[in-house]
């Protein structure tokens, strides 16, 4: 009887985040999953083995797990971008970061003239009018591209869109619609600015052919790509209107279970939006495979806090703004997730402000006491604003946190200025508080919103140093362990796989993130420059250069 070859793997340095063992020097590795590790002495035992130098001078942890992401990171690039910061797309190209509103015109000048049909729309994204000082980019900013053309602009948050003349009078946005986050003039007229979901879908056909273009097979294969050069080998699509579709299915499962697709896939299905049934998300998830999950549940209750429109406690923004927005009407909520509760599915519910969790959080108590669950893992995504008090209560209830700590370095210098200010803005994303409340934590890029990399995620958390330089709530620092559990085990923890990802032990499968340098001993300004060599797939190498 043959026994199947297993391939030790030494280097330099081995994280594994399993506590039993923290560290070791190599990894054994048959068919897809690890098989031991330990030092190679350890595995000189092993029956078959062939030992393999390819990371002899690497160092490796388990691959990265991003618990909050988007199906569209990879397919926005279709689009013009014009975001703030530099920004690398999926082939390598770097484009420069709009730093004003005139070089956002000037960007997209230059589409405009790049487009031979008259009536194709002009679609770009990345826009963040927080970031110019001068004045808020409006449609009539946009007017100075085109009058005929319709321009259609997604904002970084992707919570608001800023459109045209053009557009408007296309699908009759006016004076006249009475709809919630359709900001008006003085005169009573649409600025162009569309707030929020309800409000986007106004754009019509634009706004259709906008998300439509990036559902092409070969943008699923790019977020691949991004994935693989930021050393994460579990990425999530978290809200899926359509995640219970065959063919939605089929595309997907015809990329992620490919061999030579890097990663594997969590697909969260958006109830609010899709009004699947739980019987439906149930046959979905009896779909799922090593590596396309299916069967979860996500809700966006609350908006954007840079946008203005999360709903946050008194005394709410700066400047006595309104109070944001509610995307879905909190007093449903509870209504809408108890089929899903009392079927064990997996919840997450987006809540940037701290109104928001308080409402999420009293959902969760009242279906706890109809239908009483232990190990629900149910998660408050982003969880921006939350207080010690909430943290207790997220702790008693046995929830979870995946922190957005990239604000800090993103937005963090707007949160103290312009949002919240100060003192709010040094407890957000607070995730020392967390840890110390016993709450399971991980943390995320929300791509595209930021770009996929969890070290920068990782380097955020641990730094809380904003774009100007500033040290924003150093309290609630975090320790460069700490911040790689939550990008591994943390983040597979919450999304009820740890049993099968985030840590390097035997039976789990062979997902590892590889790195030339080592991130416990470098300087901790410099986690998010570690440079990253590849990853590997279910015992599969991946070099990033290949990609």
């Amino acid at each position: 009887m043959s026994v199947e070859v297993t391939t030790i793997y030494p280097a330099a340095a081995i994280y594994t985040m399993d506590p039993s063992r923290p560290t070791v020097s190599a990894v054994a590795i048959r068919g897809e999953r690890f098989f031991a590790a330990g030092t190679l002495d350890e595995m000189r035992s092993i029956a078959n083995y062939e030992v393999d130098n390819t990371f002899a001078g690497k160092i490796l942890l388990p691959g990265f797990v991003e618990a909050h992401s988007h199906g569209m990171a990879a397919g926005l690039w279709m689009h013009t971008y014009c975001g703030f910061f530099n920004r690398s797309d999926p082939n390598g190209k770097i484009w420069t970061g709009c730093k004003n509103i005139n070089e956002v015109i000037d960007r997209l000048r230059v589409a405009d003239d790049s487009l031979e049909d008259p009536n194709e729309p002009l679609l770009a994204w990345g826009l963040d009018p927080i970031y110019f000082s001068e004045e808020r980019l409006v449609g009539s900013h946009l007017d100075q591209v085109s009058l005929s053309r319709p321009i259609f602009v997604l904002h970084a948050s992707a919570h608001l869109a800023t459109v045209n003349s053009a557009l408007m009078d296309l699908e009759g946005i006016n004076s006249e619609t009475p709809m919630e986050g359709i900001p008006k003039d003085a005169e009573g007229n649409p600025i162009g600015e569309l707030q929020e979901p309800a409000a986007m879908s106004l754009a019509g056909t634009v706004f259709r052919s906008f998300f439509g273009r990036m559902k092409a097979q070969d943008t699923k294969w790019a977020l691949g790509r991004l994935a693989n050069k930021a050393g994460i080998t579990t990425l999530t699509d978290l809200g899926n209107p359509l995640s219970t579709n065959q063919t939605t299915i089929d595309e997907w499962r015809d990329v992620v279970d490919n061999e030579a697709f890097p990663a594997r896939m969590f697909i969260f299905d958006s109830p609010a939006m899709s009004q699947t049934s739980t019987e439906n998300l149930l046959i979905a998830k009896e779909k799922s495979s090593d590596k396309l999950r299916l069967g979860a549940v996500k809700v966006v209750l609350d908006g954007s806090i840079q946008g203005y429109t999360a709903r946050l406690r008194w005394p709410g923004y700066l400047d006595d703004r309104s109070n944001g927005m509610w995307v879905f009407p909190p007093e449903q909520l509870t209504e809408l997730l108890r089929p899903f509760h009392e079927a064990g599915l997996l919840i997450h519910v987006h809540c940037n402000g701290d109104e928001a969790v308080d409402v999420f959080l009293e959902t969760v108590e009242t279906l706890l006491s109809e239908f009483p669950k232990t190990d629900h893992r149910y998660t408050v995504q982003h969880c921006q604003l939350t207080s010690p008090e909430q943290y207790r209560r997220i702790s008693a209830l046995n929830m979870c946190v995946n922190l957005f700590s990239n604000h800090t370095w993103y937005w963090g210098d707007q949160h103290v200025t312009s949002t919240v200010g100060p003192d709010r803005a040094a407890r957000m994303n607070s995730a020392r508080t967390a840890l110390d409340a016993g709450v399971p934590v991980s943390m995320h890029c929300d791509a595209p919103v930021t770009p996929l990399g969890s070290l920068h995620v990782a380097w955020a958390a641990v730094n809380r140093r904003t774009a100007s330089g500033f040290v924003l709530g150093a309290e609630e620092q975090i320790t460069v362990d700490e911040a790689l559990h939550a990008v591994t085990l943390g983040a597979a923890y919450q999304l009820k796989m740890d049993g099968e990802i985030g840590s390097i032990a035997p039976r789990k499968f062979a997902d590892l993130a590889i790195l030339e340098e080592d991130p416990y001993t470098i300087d901790p300004n410099d986690l998010r420059d570690v440079p990253i060599w590849g990853t590997m797939s279910g015992g599969k190498i991946f070099p990033a250069e290949n990609t």
